[in-house]
């Protein structure tokens, strides 16, 4: 995908993928403009072209035993390559928020200044506290190069901090590479941290988070050197977290754990971010056991952040451990017919010493507007299949339409909440899609907050308007049919949908459950789906994953206007 992120695409320009091909990494679009968008789509005949977001270990060779029971990807050499970049005269800076507290002072060295930071809170969350640092002679940097930053630590409490990525030093915080943890121990240690700079853009800066990783009371010193150009011994070391593992294509999926002494069971694994390796708890090498093995890697497969203009049509995006669509402000952007799936589980931060991992199909960020998902077959995604959301007083998500969908197997089929009262939500449109098995997922057993509903609605005090949910089919989920957090005035226009909840609740109202036993409760209660219906779908197969409808399917009577509600257009979601 270099080649094509590469690309000089203008406004009008297409991008064709052949169909039956694969293509590894993330595809970072260029922004057509209001008459000509760039487009991304397919030429020839077959399956939909492959974009991954994963590296694959699928050979014997690839694997080495460390422990009875226990194998491991092999850890990547680095060699370097020509002069240095000088990062002794960076400017470093640390961000805080919500009550973090530090102290941080420029100090000489022997060797260049050092940084002292001294903490007396390091708040519950990973980016409670950031360290920002300018990126030198970042014109000379090539897109997909490798590089090791060179630094020194201590700390007079040992702890291990966030990776360290390149990212934009502003709005929407766009990043520009992968990046690795390092350990920070009481003596002075030199570290030498991989950096593959995925993408470039504006205002590049190194950074790391030490939110909630920082022990309170501590006093880190942090001495920048230099950046050295490097090749790595792996075509595709393991530079971000692996936030899942999946063995033939789906036939099982890895359970993801935080220490190697953790692994107990078969397909248990652990992501060591410092060494740049996996290891798997299996009697024999794991690609003796599986055809295909592949690694899901923290990277959206679609990096979009602040592209507009662009549709995307007839892709399949998979396996990868950030979101299939990602990335904030963002505007008329189309994307139809693609396929999404096996998404999520990346390590997003850490809150009050907790691991909290993450993953959406297609998510809008922050500030959205004009956006369509339509015709798109979406499952196997650890959080959402379909969200928008938002924080700060620049989210501003109007105009969003997601449409004749087809969502099974995901956690959440849509996720939706913005914040705080002068943030902005306007014409939100989730119609004529059909939801199926929320909570049925890779991921549902290994969440600490397993919370399978098909209508995820947290808080929201953003001022909003026009939300609608209508025309939808609902079928079965493994905690309930819809989640109202607190907020929420008023709630979305929602009805002429049909639900099938045939055990547990069919709504957690504000932290009250309402059975799917009480219908009239529920209509009562919450004044929503006055005229939905609530029966079987009445699917021509379900368990083989044929959605379409049967012809004395309730959803042919729903519509008042004698349409018929769900996706059935799509008519065999499960099919190659």
């Amino acid at each position: 995908l270099h080649r094509v992120n590469g690309a000089d695409l203008r406004p009008g320009d297409t991008v064709r993928f052949k169909c039956g091909g694969a293509w590894r990494g993330s595809l970072l679009p260029k922004s057509g403009d209001e008459k000509a968008p760039v487009t991304y789509t397919v030429y020839g005949e077959g399956e939909k072209p492959l974009l991954l977001g994963s590296v694959s270990r699928d050979h014997a060779r690839e694997w080495e035993q460390t422990a009875p029971n226990i194998w491991a990807t092999l850890k990547p050499e680095y060699h370097p390559f020509g002069p240095p970049i000088d990062c002794r005269t960076s400017r470093w800076h640390c961000h805080r928020e919500n009550g973090a507290d530090l102290d941080m002072v420029k100090q000489p060295g022997e060797d260049g200044p050092v940084y002292r930071v001294t903490c007396r809170n390091s708040g519950t969350k990973s980016n409670h506290i950031q360290a920002w640092g300018s990126f030198p002679e970042w014109e000379a940097i090539q897109d997909g190069a490798s590089l090791k930053f060179r630094f020194r630590t201590r700390s007079t409490k040992p702890f291990t901090t966030a990776p360290l990525t390149v990212r934009r030093g502003g709005r929407p915080w766009n990043r520009y590479s992968t990046g690795a943890s390092f350990k920070v121990t009481t003596e002075w240690q030199m570290h030498s941290v991989p950096i593959v700079i995925s993408s470039r853009g504006q205002d590049p800066r190194l950074h790391f988070s030490l939110g909630g990783l920082l022990p309170e009371g501590a006093v880190f010193e942090f001495q920048p050197l230099d950046l050295v150009h490097v090749k790595a011994s792996q075509a595709d070391p393991l530079a971000i977290d692996v936030g899942n593992i999946i063995f033939d294509h789906g036939k099982a999926c890895g359970w993801k754990k935080w220490s190697v002494a953790d692994l107990d069971k078969p397909l248990d694994y652990v992501y060591d971010s410092v060494d740049q390796r996996v290891f798997v708890f299996s009697e024999a090498n794991p690609a003796t056991s599986f055809s295909s093995i592949e690694l899901a890697l923290k990277r959206h497969i679609v990096s979009q952040g602040s592209a507009h203009n662009v549709v995307y049509d007839g892709l399949a995006l998979k396996y990868g451990a950030a979101h299939g669509f990602g990335g904030g402000d963002t505007a008329h952007l189309t994307i139809r017919n693609c396929d999404i799936a096996y998404i999520g589980g990346g390590h997003q931060h850490t809150n009050r010493g907790r691991p909290v991992r993450f993953g959406n199909g297609i998510e809008f960020w922050g500030a959205a507007h004009d956006n369509l998902v339509e015709g798109c077959r979406i499952w196997e995604i650890y959080d959402a299949a379909l969200t928008n959301q938002g924080r700060g007083p620049s989210s501003k998500e109007i105009n969003i339409t997601y449409r004749n969908n087809v969502i099974w197997n995901s956690e959440y089929s849509f996720e939706y909440w913005n914040n705080p009262e002068t943030a902005e939500t306007r014409n939100i449109q989730f119609i004529n899609n059909t939801c199926v098995n929320a909570g049925v997922v890779w991921s549902h057993a290994q969440r600490p907050n397993p919370n399978g509903s098909h209508l995820m609605m947290y808080t929201n005090t953003a001022k909003s308007s026009g939300i609608v949910i209508k025309h939808n089919i609902f079928c079965q989920s493994t905690e309930w049919g819809s989640r109202f957090s607190a907020g929420w005035k008023p709630l979305p226009e929602m009805d002429h949908n049909l639900w099938y909840e045939p055990d547990g609740d069919l709504c957690y109202f504000f932290k009250e459950k309402l059975p799917a036993s009480d219908i009239e409760g529920y209509r009562t209660k919450t004044g929503l789906d006055q005229n939905s219906v609530f029966a079987k779908p009445g699917f021509v197969n379900a368990a083989a994953g044929d959605f379409r409808l049967s012809p004395n399917s309730p959803a042919r009577t729903v519509r008042p206007d004698g349409g018929v509600v769900g996706a059935e257009s799509l008519w065999n979601a499960a099919g190659d």
